[in-house]
């Protein structure tokens, strides 16, 4: 069997290499996205919080009045 050359060893690792940072930068832009929807859904949270705060002040002081 014929031996690679040093340059098909170099090419295997360089193109392992770039496959492993694909690999890696996928998971870190799927990450990015995942957190920007879990962000909106929090944003969410607190709008409905702040409304909430809002009637139960608005009430607090018709009671109070």
């Amino acid at each position: 069997m014929a031996k690679k050359s040093k340059l098909s060893q170099v090419a295997e690792r360089v193109g392992a290499a770039m496959g492993r940072a694909d690999r890696k930068a996928h998971q870190v832009a799927k990450a990015g996205v995942l957190a920007k929807k879990e962000l909106k859904d929090i944003s969410k949270q607190v709008d409905a919080l702040k409304r909430q705060l809002q009637k139960t002040t608005k009430r607090l002081k018709n009671a109070l009045s």
